[in-house]
């Protein structure tokens, strides 16, 4: 968020308004023009109770961000594309996690293993769903955290099918090292995701936390196109590199039949 975009909505120019109001505020203005379709900067102002100004500063704000765009005439405000993307988004993770949650419960329970569903969200991946098996060795909760690409079984698989000017875009800067098993190297990081792209699945060892491997496979959505990975992890130990290949058919199994529910439900 620029500086100008985080004052506007931290402090608005209202009068010392506190941040959790001026947020407030600013879900009203969105909620405003979703009632009205479109409304100037003076009828939102009166509907919100503040100056003029302030009512500015948070259209201002919101414009910036792409969630609101000003009408033909340039005096009224409306809803933007950035509010379809984020609610496309919110959907598509929903039916994904609420399409999946059968099938990953029998894959965790008849592997024993942790199972998560992960999304592309501008340059990480997002997990959206995990099943804890009964003999996990960890409890950490991986919903909602974002993780690397290049470290990450799923995120490998997302960068793997992305489109081939999107996928060196996203590992064109400098790629973090989290330990020394962690691929660092464009180059390896290409021929890897080539790998990927010919055998449908991808591994992690011990690159994101010493310890711990993992498996994912790509869940299609009903056009083809590949909308989140499904994941099989647990500790190096028990998931070794010499069962990955028969644990990758069963994880492959798993994310073709979520792929299926979501293409009958599309």
């Amino acid at each position: 968020m620029g500086n100008e975009t985080q004052n506007a909505v931290t402090s608005g120019g209202n009068g010392g308004a506190s941040p959790v109001q001026s947020v407030d505020r600013a879900v009203t203005v969105l909620d405003i023009l979703a009632r009205h379709g479109e409304a100037g900067v003076t009828e939102i102002a009166k509907e919100l109770d503040v100056h003029k100004s302030t009512a500015f500063r948070l259209v201002s704000a919101l414009e910036q961000r792409g969630l609101v765009e000003q009408t033909e005439d340039r005096g009224k405000y409306q809803l933007a594309y950035g509010i379809v993307r984020l609610a496309g988004a919110a959907s598509a993770q929903l039916e994904i996690t609420r399409e999946s949650s059968a099938v990953c419960q029998r894959l965790a329970d008849e592997s024993g293993e942790g199972v998560n569903i992960a999304v592309l969200d501008r340059d990480e991946a997002i997990n959206v769903s995990q099943i804890r098996a009964l003999r996990s060795v960890s409890a950490y909760n991986w919903v909602g955290q974002r993780t690397p690409l290049h470290a990450t079984s799923s995120g490998k698989v997302l960068l793997a099918f992305e489109r081939p000017e999107r996928e060196r875009e996203l590992i064109s800067g400098r790629l973090e090292r989290f330990t020394e098993h962690t691929v660092c190297d464009v180059r390896d990081l290409q021929a890897e995701l080539e790998q990927v792209r010919r055998r449908g699945w991808s591994s992690t060892t011990e690159e994101l936390e010493l310890g711990l491997n993992a498996i994912a496979c790509p869940v299609h959505g009903a056009g083809g196109e590949v909308v989140a990975a499904l994941s099989i992890s647990g500790p190096s130990y028990r998931l070794s590199t010499d069962v990955f290949p028969q644990l990758a058919r069963t994880v492959g199994e798993a994310a073709a039949e979520v792929s299926a529910r979501i293409g009958r439900r599309a």
